[in-house]
């Protein structure tokens, strides 16, 4: 049948009627929720500023920031994707998000889109006494006993990577931000489920691990040929590549062998405790549980040792000091390894890596939504609904003496601003939900600072800009941390 389109030309005025009144609403309804807050006035429909948020996210986020610091409050406003966000600079009331997640008041979710994204199992999304017999459950997993088992994994893969990156560097700036990512990549995985996954298995696991990366950037349209889609995909094979990795384990650890990696120490502790008294799990389950490890591992690692060179470079009096320190506990020609109790001898250069993750918090807001309406000050109300970013970079720059400046010594006993400036310092989180694998996190960084620092001699490739911040999507140099390397001791340790 033929269609006369002219038959449809008396209702084109109602239909840009009807339109021009869908995004009104959508306009009073974004200030309705804004009230008083500093934000933009006028967001474009739909998208919002979801646009500029994709293309330029530092400066989306500062541009958040500086609307937050212009209020009172500390909290500004905007619109993404239909959505309604509030971001929040007062540390203050971050903690008291942070308080506050629980079914009736916030749900933590890592990413706006983050359960589609990352599936229903997830340490993050648990509340209440589940929440809690999880973590139980885990904290075998961080026992100096198991770290000391990570140190030995972490140390062979980082020197084995420092001798690849000295050979590509041949007098040559190369960036170390892919380098590390790959470095880290390796680590998680064997760290892990070392054991587990065979050589096929992680060249698979490293292009969707790639396919998650990049959709983490891009808009959240769950079309075919989409990042977003790929990305989703990508985290339900991985899922279930880790899920195969649990049940492999659980063999293992019912014939009583010792654990080699981390799933080893948690199946270990399900067997124990199924002893004595039941619960249910499945592997899919625990292996979306691991790959909430490794994402927490993964890229706010990455961040946190780029940065950790390009501030050593930039203070070469915190170098040198490292270097003093690590020479006493650690000589690289003997071929020893660096034990978890000469780590922890180390004050200065946890101090160093302390002062890293203050100054440079790789995931510099947390994301949360909100189940309800919630009074967080006297004068408003969060909607229900709205994505609330809590800034975990912007305390680190709240009640710390002269913030801005990079001075290991603030965390030293003597001064001790990780104490008096505690509720300051959320780069791991707070409250029930705080990272559980902190002390990973820091013995990793600790490492690679000493190995680094003792084993290569380097030289940022400075350029103008070179240290502005980039949303990766956690925060790393701008020019990815370009550098000249070439070896310092007269001959690498053995990696074996």
């Amino acid at each position: 049948m033929e269609v006369k389109w002219g038959m449809f030309t008396p209702y084109i005025p109602y239909f840009f009627s009807l339109l021009a009144l869908i995004l009104l609403i959508e306009q009073i309804s974004y200030l309705k929720k804004k009230r008083f807050l500093p934000g933009p006035t006028l967001v474009f429909p739909f998208l919002g500023n979801a646009i500029s948020l994709v293309t330029y996210p530092t400066n989306f986020w500062d541009l958040q920031s500086s609307y937050a610091k212009s209020s009172p409050l500390g909290i500004s406003a905007n619109y993404i994707i239909g959505r309604y966000i509030l971001y929040i600079y007062s540390t203050d009331l971050s903690h008291k998000i942070f308080a506050n997640v629980r079914p009736d008041a916030f749900h933590l979710v890592g990413h706006p889109f983050g359960k589609k994204l990352f599936g229903e199992h997830n340490l993050i999304y648990m509340f209440g006494q589940q929440h809690k017999d999880m973590r139980r459950r885990i904290a075998p997993n961080f026992t100096p006993r198991a770290l000391q088992t990570y140190t030995d994994i972490q140390q062979r893969i980082i020197l084995k990577h420092l001798v690849s990156w000295c050979i590509k560097s041949k007098g040559q700036s190369i960036p170390l931000r892919i380098l590390c990512r790959d470095m880290n990549l390796e680590t998680s995985q064997t760290v892990f489920v070392g054991p587990y996954l065979n050589e096929e298995s992680r060249k698979r696991f490293n292009v969707d691990y790639n396919f998650f990366n990049v959709g983490l950037m891009k808009l959240p349209i769950d079309l075919p040929g989409f990042a977003f889609r790929n990305a989703r995909l990508a985290v339900e094979r991985l899922v279930e590549t880790l899920g195969g990795c649990a049940e492999g384990s659980e063999k293992k650890m019912k014939s009583g062998e010792e654990p080699t990696c981390l799933i080893d120490f948690w199946m270990q502790e399900n067997l124990r405790e199924l002893s004595e008294k039941p619960f249910e799990y499945s592997y899919k389950e625990i292996g979306g549980h691991l790959f909430d490890f490794l994402f927490a591992a993964q890229d706010a690692s990455t961040s946190s040792l780029l940065w950790a060179v390009a501030y050593l470079d930039s203070h070469p009096q915190v170098l040198e000091k490292v270097r003093k320190e690590v020479a006493k506990f650690w000589v690289p020609e003997d071929n020893s390894i660096i034990r978890s109790e000469q780590l922890r001898e180390m004050k200065y250069t946890e101090a160093v890596a302390r002062e890293v993750v203050r100054i440079r918090a790789p995931a510099t807001m947390v994301p949360h939504i909100a189940g309800v309406d919630f009074q967080l000050t006297e004068n408003y109300v969060i909607p229900k609904g709205t994505i609330v970013f809590p800034s975990v970079f912007d305390s680190s720059f709240q009640g710390f003496t002269d913030p801005e400046a990079f001075d290991p010594n603030r965390f030293t006993e003597e001064r001790q601003e990780d104490r008096v400036y505690k509720k300051n310092f959320l780069a791991f989180g707070a409250g029930a939900h705080q990272c559980v694998g902190q002390r990973y996190a820091i013995n990793h960084l600790m490492l690679f600072i000493a190995m680094f620092t003792t084993l290569v001699d380097f030289k940022r490739d400075r350029t103008d800009g070179c240290d502005e911040i980039a949303y990766v999507p956690t925060i790393v140099p701008k020019d990815d941390c370009r550098v000249f390397l070439s070896q310092k001791c007269a001959q690498f340790p053995c990696a074996s």
